[in-house]
């Protein structure tokens, strides 16, 4: 499995922002208001993530410890992680990051048109604070699944490195 490339991820959010901005642009008056609670499921996945990153990182980090360490007993050692878990969470890690982008890209789009039309339209400064937090929190879940993703990438083994560095495989 390759890591996600930060930069298709902005490709993508750079297409979508303009797909959206011609979609909005041409059925603004059609759509209903958008609320400001529409995007905070995306901060409650992002948080969710961030916590899930950081509590896997300290899992991996003392099991590791906990291999080096002499003496160790069982009732002092990390409590082991499954590898299937990580590997799901890597897998979720990479789905959040591609979402995020897209969800970055449609809220960019939306403020595009909105922000130009603030001085126009009334529903436009409501709309506005709603894409801008859409962005904001449509990022925030892709940093935390870039986040997550980067923590489920295991580490090579003191084992694999010869005189060049680490191995490739």
């Amino acid at each position: 499995m390759t890591p996600v490339r930060r930069r298709e991820l902005a490709a993508l959010a750079v297409g979508v922002a303009f797909a959206a901005w011609l979609v909005v642009r041409a059925a603004y008056a059609a759509l209903p208001p958008f609320q400001w609670w529409l995007p905070v499921p995306l901060g409650v996945l992002a948080v969710a993530e961030a916590l899930g990153a950081r509590t896997l990182r300290a899992r991996l980090s003392a099991q590791r410890d906990g291999r080096r360490g002499p003496g160790r007993t069982p009732s002092t050692a990390a409590r082991p992680v499954e590898p299937m878990l990580v590997a799901r969470l890597a897998v979720l890690a990479q789905a959040s990051a591609w979402v995020g982008a897209v969800l970055a890209g449609c809220w960019a789009g939306v403020l595009l048109h909105t922000a130009a039309a603030l001085s126009r339209l009334s529903a436009a400064a409501g709309d506005t604070l709603t894409a801008v937090l859409g962005m904001v929190l449509a990022a925030a879940l892709t940093i935390a699944a870039l986040w997550l993703e980067h923590v489920c990438r295991v580490p090579p083994d003191a084992d694999d490195e010869g005189p060049g560095g680490p191995a490739r495989g």
